[in-house]
């Protein structure tokens, strides 16, 4: 994850190949455990699913955060959550990237004020999925600020293939807004980390999928665990995403035991 990396020009600011699958106004994004100044109260905006991340766009052009960046690979233990009493929204953690604006993680609610919460989240948690094969989890990598300009994104970026990805296709219907298209856009720098199509956001309606390299057992163990992060369709209000692989493991017995002595 990184802040205030992700616009330019008061708009969105997308990598060379990413493609923005749904797009939502007035959503209100809530941190805590987060220390940095620019996370602290409600902050309300646009928030983008893309190919490759969840990105949100402030509304206050005062804020101090004016972006975040939710690379699927930083984010773990997202619920899908649909109280008795209240609006639906969704919950999770994310970890901070390199030279990203932060370090540590943080927890993070997303409120949606004209309803949808459930759709999102399950587009997002099936994105995350369909990601998570292209390769196996990993550390999240050290942001780099792109080394040139950027120019308006082509249509491509804002209007997904009308036949989905691989038999999926977003709930374009619960959300049929688009960004404007004088507010994307695109640095050439591709995504440094995997999205539906791998490391490429862009894909034609007929194309075959990918042909992915034999991973080994450690890798297959890893992305079966992925797939698990997913919802229920008979719990839709519930979901979980196990922690990336490059959480740390708990110490093994004996050297816990050798701190104590």
């Amino acid at each position: 994850m990184s802040l205030n990396t992700a616009h330019a020009n008061s708009g969105v600011l997308i990598h060379a190949g990413e493609c923005i699958l749904l797009f939502c106004n007035n959503v209100t994004l809530d941190f805590s455990g987060g220390h940095q100044a620019e996370m602290k109260g409600n902050k309300t905006g646009r928030l983008f699913l893309t190919t490759h991340r969840m990105i949100f766009l402030n509304s206050d052009a005062k804020d101090k955060m004016q972006s975040f960046s939710f690379p699927f690979v930083t984010m773990s233990e997202v619920e899908l959550e649909q109280p008795i009493f209240g609006a639906n929204f969704i919950k999770g953690k994310v970890r901070a990237q390199d030279n990203g604006g932060w370090v540590g993680e943080a927890k993070f609610k997303l409120h949606f004020k004209h309803g949808g919460a459930i759709d999102f989240g399950q587009a997002m948690l099936k994105a995350s999925q369909m990601a998570s094969r292209n390769g196996p989890p990993s550390a999240p990598p050290a942001y780099v600020a792109p080394n040139g300009g950027f120019y308006p994104a082509p249509p491509p970026a804002y209007t997904p293939p009308p036949n989905g990805y691989y038999g999926w296709t977003p709930p374009t219907n619960v959300f049929p807004d688009q960004p404007a298209a004088n507010s994307v856009f695109m640095t050439d720098m591709p995504p440094p980390y995997p999205g539906i199509n791998g490391y490429n956001g862009y894909a034609s309606a007929s194309a075959p999928p990918q042909q992915a390299m034999q991973p080994t057992a450690a890798q297959a163990k890893a992305m079966e665990a992925a797939q698990s992060a997913y919802y229920d369709p008979n719990r839709p209000q519930c979901a979980y995403v196990p922690p990336p692989a490059y959480y740390e493991p708990p110490p093994a017995y004996h050297d816990a035991s050798k701190k104590d002595q």
